[in-house]
């Protein structure tokens, strides 16, 4: 063996050494001294597989309470290492399998010094309820080879099945929204043989999308992107157009041969505790169904509601006033002078919009925002895991995802503060060009920057693919920490 492999074949035995003694402190009289195998303040993420849940504890005496309430229950055993370990300066991570009473999972460690500091652990099939894929099953025929007297074709058998679910057939589960989370489930669910339907109140799935202002694209690179089973193709553009994912969404439902009710909206439900079966009145393009699923998931979307506030004077406004859900597009905006209340994502994309369209537009910014250029993230630490690199070195999208998930949130901070940090000199010249224009920005309320702030808020940023120079240059006006005071017939009065 070369001096690399005989480095690589010890970590990989390190780590199996230390799956081995979790293992046995687990399923031993005595539990909780698996907590001793982690650092003192180290984690241990579950997803599923011990808790039935998204949970994460952190310091050695909540993982040894975790491992002495799950351990007879959970049945965990046959930790091993997946693949090679990963050897860095801070010690050593990678990958493992395990099974435990219920099914199979997989999971990730990060060791230093000989101790765990993380344990994510994740149930991925259930026993005897795993996906058809691969070599574990027998692939349908699609069709009886020989001769047969009125025998119904493929399509016939599909349509037969659509007009039978809801009906005379209940569905398991009933997803209230078809947006990329409604699909996304029902495409698992479809593979897991889960009878499932979807309804969305648009006319075509992925109108969610279509239905947007006529500029938006994705600020997300292609790669954080995927759906399951169906990779976006390598040759699509990073950023994808609102309508490019519109038509990939309606695809994807009708390849993945989901039962998508379009034009069907969820009017009321109720559920039956002694059964144990939801009762759901359906509008289905004007007639009502009551609909009896076993289970009933809400994926509206995290921002499906349109957020309007009350301003005084509001309908004497001789003007158009719309919420940024209905601007269709600058077109028809020329030499208007338009007020934008906001200064985030849609903020910035609607003014940049309205500029392009010849309008004199104005943003009142109410509060700071943080604001971090596209690029400057594509070089950061997500260019690790989501990128055309990443992806030709083998990091699969389902590993990246993973990776992130195996991170709790309690040590997200620090991992990017620092990142932040060197943002902030990067794009130095840009931000000085902000104070100079006025306008009100931050890196999150203790510095960790965006991914930080989108899982506390869910807003308060700005990924700025060009709107920020149009401020700097003055090309958008801006009136920063001022509040709608009053809207008038031809003005808006400002605090």
């Amino acid at each position: 063996m070369s001096e690399l492999s005989d480095s690589q074949f010890h970590a990989n035995e390190l780590m199996q050494d230390w799956l081995d003694r979790f293992s046995s402190a687990i399923g031993s009289a005595s539990p909780g001294q698996a907590a001793e195998l982690f650092v003192e303040d180290g984690y241990w993420r579950d997803l599923i597989a011990f808790t039935w849940n998204i949970h994460t504890v952190q310091g050695r005496e909540a993982i040894a309470e975790r491992a002495r309430a799950t351990a007879d229950g959970v049945e965990a055993r046959d930790f091993q290492v997946d693949g090679d370990a990963n050897v860095t300066e801070e010690g050593m991570d990678g990958w493992f399998t395990f099974t435990t009473g219920v099914g199979s999972g997989r999971g990730h460690i990060r060791l230093r010094d000989g101790k765990c500091s993380t344990l994510l652990t994740t149930l991925r099939s259930l026993t005897g309820f795993e996906e058809k894929t691969g070599s574990n099953f027998t692939r349908e025929k699609g069709t009886d080879h020989g001769a047969f007297k009125h025998r119904k074709n493929w399509l016939e058998k599909k349509q037969q099945r659509e007009a039978e679910l809801g009906v005379t057939v209940q569905p398991e589960v009933l997803i209230v929204g078809g947006g990329q989370g409604g699909i996304a489930l029902a495409a698992r669910l479809t593979r897991l043989e889960v009878p499932n339907i979807v309804i969305d109140v648009n006319e075509r799935p992925g109108d969610a999308w279509r239905n947007r202002y006529r500029s938006l694209c994705l600020h997300d690179p292609v790669w954080y992107d995927h759906l399951p089973y169906l990779p976006f193709p390598d040759h699509w553009p990073i950023y994808m157009p609102k309508d490019k994912i519109g038509d990939w969404l309606e695809m994807y439902a009708r390849v993945m041969e989901l039962n998508y009710w379009t034009r069907s909206a969820c009017k009321r439900a109720s559920y039956d505790e002694a059964a144990g079966v939801w009762s759901v009145v359906v509008d289905r393009d004007g007639s009502e169904i009551t609909i009896r699923p076993r289970q009933l998931v809400l994926a509206t979307g995290m921002s499906g509601v349109a957020k309007i506030p009350d301003v005084s004077g509001m309908d004497d406004f001789e003007g158009t006033v719309i919420h940024s859900s209905k601007h269709r597009g600058g077109e028809g905006w020329a030499g208007k002078r338009c007020v934008v209340v906001g200064s985030n994502n849609s903020a910035h994309d609607i003014c940049a919009d309205l500029w392009e369209n010849d309008a004199d537009v104005t943003m009142l910014q109410r509060s700071s925002s943080l604001v971090a250029r596209s690029e400057t993230l594509m070089r950061g630490g997500v260019r690790q895991l989501y990128s055309e690199a990443a992806a030709q070195s083998g990091v699969a999208t389902d590993d990246a995802d993973l990776t992130l998930a195996s991170i709790p949130y309690g040590m997200m901070p620090d991992l990017h503060r620092p990142e932040f940090e060197r943002f902030r000199e990067m794009d130095a010249e840009l931000y000085a060009g902000l104070d100079r224009a006025g306008f009100r920005y931050d890196f999150g309320e203790d510095g960790s920057g965006l991914y930080m702030k989108y899982l506390r808020r869910g807003s308060g940023y700005y990924i700025d693919v060009g709107a920020s120079q149009l401020i700097v240059d003055g090309e958008i006006k801006l009136k920063s920490d001022v509040e709608v005071q009053r809207i008038n017939a031809n003005s808006v009065t400002l605090t």
